[in-house]
């Protein structure tokens, strides 16, 4: 019979217990982390942006003279038109009021009158600015004082000065007023390099003429394409007409940006905003400050953007630099050896990777400069010299009537393409100052279908210069008909890319 020693049970559990406990006094502690719950970040306050900007934030009400015996302007229906309503028509649609002078329905002017109808003072609009100067300096929009007999500005404390015109730049839309006054409060400019999409901004300016209006919102984006010379700032801020020339605020209490235009489809806000960088817009003030203009470079050419299909399949590889569509005669550009079809990829080492950048690039350029342009032409990149001519208001280019002796015989189709092609007389080469091509006399099927139009002059095709109809028949006969052809062609004083697919 099976006997249990207790005496041993007891011992091997004291042991045991003994064991476990020395084990658990061994492992370390956990330590005990306390769950805090994510902080909110609270709303900005403006106030204090309100109170240190808003001194500097001024109205502009314009004024034009006009020798009319008429009465005010009036909206449709003869109701009186206010000046807030003319600027909000002028700005966003483009078109004078219905019923204004100039608009659609006007009124006939009368003739003067014996009995008077002398000169006559009538409002055009009114818009914001703000004071750069302590010394009565003022920045505003160039559209706000477009043909502005009188310029008034109106301080917060309801001062009021009439204003000089210093200056004004259409192609920014920035313009300097100047009035007599001293100790006044100034703004100070930001870095707008420092920027950065989502960032708080806040603007002040005069909707409809509602003095000292604070609208805030944030950064949309930077650098967006919708002027020749100026990537704007976007932003959702409301801005209404009214608003123009007033100042974008950001946290710090500096001036980043002009306020100038909307986005809209019905002519009020929309949520899309647009203001001048601020940094461009100081560079064009010290040039109106200085001389009352802006000096600004140019080469000379028209360009347009480089698809992406028209990159790939001439080997540049992505869609980049500025395509040369012309090139006026005696400019810069021509002097350098610049061709139409040509892709501009760089100016002076600095990448061009959109075509709007070339001009605000040479733009900047002080005329006379020497500078380099890298072009890519028929595959390969090469450096041409230029040098910097000041920018003047650019001729429509006149073309030459083509005189009856001057048509050259037809020659034989390239009926793959569906083109019938012929040679260029040395008249027709000089005109468009072109070394080589052909003549499209017929278009059908696959190349109408490509987009090219009789009358075109086919100038390569592939990467491989066509200077005559025998050049042109031995490179359609190398084509791959595997893939797609850029033909570079001229039509009229115009170079571009089209695509031709030939039918396998």
């Amino acid at each position: 019979m099976f006997r249990m020693d207790w005496k041993k049970v007891r011992s091997y559990a004291l042991a045991m217990a003994l064991a476990v406990t020395a084990t658990v006094a061994l492992m370390p502690a956990k330590p005990v982390v306390a769950q805090s719950a994510p902080q909110p970040r609270s709303l900005p306050d403006f106030t204090d942006l309100v109170d240190q900007v808003g001194p500097a934030v001024v109205n502009i009400r314009t004024t034009e003279r006009s020798r009319t015996a008429a009465g005010p302007q009036t909206g449709p229906g003869g109701a009186p038109m206010d000046e807030e309503m003319q600027e909000f028509f002028r700005r966003f649609f483009g078109v004078p009021m219905p019923g204004a002078p100039g608009g659609p329905n006007a009124p006939r002017s009368p003739r003067p009158s014996p009995r008077g109808g002398g000169e006559e003072e009538t409002p055009r609009g009114v818009g914001s600015g703000f004071i750069l100067t302590a010394d009565g300096f003022v920045m505003t929009n160039a559209h706000v004082v477009e043909g502005a007999d009188e310029v008034i500005v109106t301080l917060t404390d309801k001062r009021e000065f009439k204003a000089r015109i210093v200056g004004a730049d259409k192609r920014t839309d920035v313009a300097v007023v100047k009035i007599e006054a001293t100790g006044l409060p100034a703004v100070k400019v930001g870095d707008v390099s420092k920027l950065k999409v989502g960032e708080w901004v806040m603007a002040i300016g005069s909707p409809f003429g509602l003095d000292n209006t604070v609208t805030a919102g944030i950064v949309s984006a930077k650098g967006r394409d919708t002027g020749d010379y100026l990537p704007f700032i976007q932003t959702d801020v409301a801005i209404n007409p009214g608003n123009s020339g007033g100042p974008l605020i950001n946290m710090r209490g500096e001036v980043i940006g002009i306020n100038s235009q909307i986005y809209s489809r019905s002519g009020g806000f929309m949520g899309i905003s647009f203001a001048i960088p601020m940094d461009e817009a100081v560079r064009v003030a010290e040039q109106l400050r200085t001389s009352g203009r802006v000096s600004r470079g140019r080469i000379g050419v028209q360009i347009d953007q480089v698809t992406k299909d028209v990159a790939e399949s001439i080997g540049l590889g992505k869609p980049q630099g500025a395509l040369v569509r012309s090139v006026e005669a005696g400019s810069p550009a021509d002097k350098a050896g610049i061709e139409a079809g040509d892709i501009i990829t760089k100016f002076n080492g600095q990448a061009i990777d959109k075509a709007t950048d070339l001009p605000r690039l040479v733009g900047n350029t002080k005329p006379g400069t020497r500078s380099t342009l890298t072009v890519f032409r028929r595959g390969g990149s090469r450096d041409l010299g230029v040098q910097i001519a000041e920018f003047e208001p650019e001729k429509p280019p006149v073309r030459k009537a083509q005189a009856p002796d001057d048509r050259p015989k037809a020659s034989a189709a390239a009926q793959s393409l569906g083109l019938v092609v012929s040679e260029l007389t040395d008249a027709q080469k000089k005109d468009l100052k072109i070394k080589g091509g052909v003549k499209v006399d017929a278009v059908a099927d696959l190349a109408q279908r490509s987009g090219i139009r009789e009358g075109d002059v086919i100038v390569a095709i592939g990467n491989t210069e066509v200077a005559s109809v025998k050049d042109f028949d031995a490179t359609v006969a190398k084509i791959d008909r595997s893939k797609a052809v850029p033909v570079l062609l001229r039509r009229g004083e115009l170079a571009t890319y089209l695509l031709l697919r030939p039918a396998r």
